[in-house]
């Protein structure tokens, strides 16, 4: 049996081969230079098509931008999807810390950010691609960014007073979650992303207080269809923590999609060469169209 964290380097490293896809049209959503949204125009013929919103991962820290999904999203337009790839405030280096690198995620700005991009896409989508259908919006989004994409999707049921929360239920056909930091729980038990969800949050002393607010574990029923896919040998998160989500899911009264993939690690999910890409394609294609 190959050696799973060998496997997993040269999975990212297939991943992170493919050259950076220009954008057809950035937008921003923000005065904050991360506060941006590529949109990728739809390959196809058809006068009008879903979106599909992109979150990309990296563990919610600030060296892991938007370029690195840009492959994975130029994937989508070419299979005749309208894409739109948000960018986002990550975890910067902590002051007087040097050495250890930047925390992951920014309380609240992550939380912000995507809020608000999701709340401008409407009308920015139909500026920069009239092609681009809003009322068919699937958000997907991996590993970190797939946190972001169930807890996009389940701001109506967060706790009331939060800034975050919406009245009615987004206005989306669906997620789907690419081994997403699912459930804040299990991800801590197993140390994924060396503390990375504790971090998001502000550290241990505001866990507690915080967690409710962006735990999508926690945040459950939704009613937005919902679909995980995630590979079995994934060692970065690894699938007990998205079994964890599914299972509070099932004991809150609502059915996930569980698409588990033999043979495939954390990264083939967002690269184009690899046959776990064209999975989660399908899945996105079956709930935007």
């Amino acid at each position: 049996m190959p050696d799973p964290v060998a496997r997993d380097a040269a999975e990212e490293a297939s991943a992170m081969s493919h050259p950076a896809v220009a954008p057809d049209v950035s937008v921003a959503y923000g005065e904050h230079p991360d506060q941006v949204v590529d949109f990728y125009a739809p390959r196809s013929g058809h006068a009008t098509v879903p979106l599909v919103v992109v979150l990309h991962g990296g563990a919610w820290r600030a060296p892991y931008d938007r370029r690195h999904v840009t492959p994975f999203a130029d994937f989508l337009a070419r299979r005749g999807l309208a894409v739109a790839n948000v960018e986002y405030r990550r975890g910067r280096e902590i002051p007087g810390q040097r050495g250890d690198g930047p925390v992951a995620g920014r309380w609240p700005e992550t939380f912000d950010d995507v809020a608000a991009a999701m709340d401008a896409l409407p009308d920015l989508a139909r500026q920069a691609l009239p092609q681009a259908d809003p009322r068919r919006t699937v958000v997907t989004g991996h590993s970190a960014g797939g946190h972001l994409a169930l807890w996009a999707a389940a701001r109506h049921v967060l706790p009331a007073g939060s800034p975050w929360r919406l009245a009615a239920p987004p206005p989306l056909r669906g997620v789907v979650a690419l081994a997403p930091i699912a459930d804040f729980g299990a991800a801590v038990e197993l140390g994924v992303c060396g503390g990375a969800v504790r971090q998001l949050l502000g550290g241990e002393a505001q866990y507690d207080e915080r967690a409710p607010h962006g735990d999508p574990a926690l945040l459950l029923p939704t009613g937005i269809a919902t679909v995980v896919v995630q590979g079995r040998t994934d060692v970065v998160v690894p699938p007990a923590v998205a079994e964890a989500f599914v299972d509070a899911a099932a004991k809150a009264g609502e059915t996930v999609g569980w698409t588990l993939l033999e043979e495939v690690g954390h990264f083939p999910l967002i690269d184009p060469a690899a046959d776990a890409c064209a999975v989660v394609a399908e899945e996105i294609a079956q709930l935007a169209w």
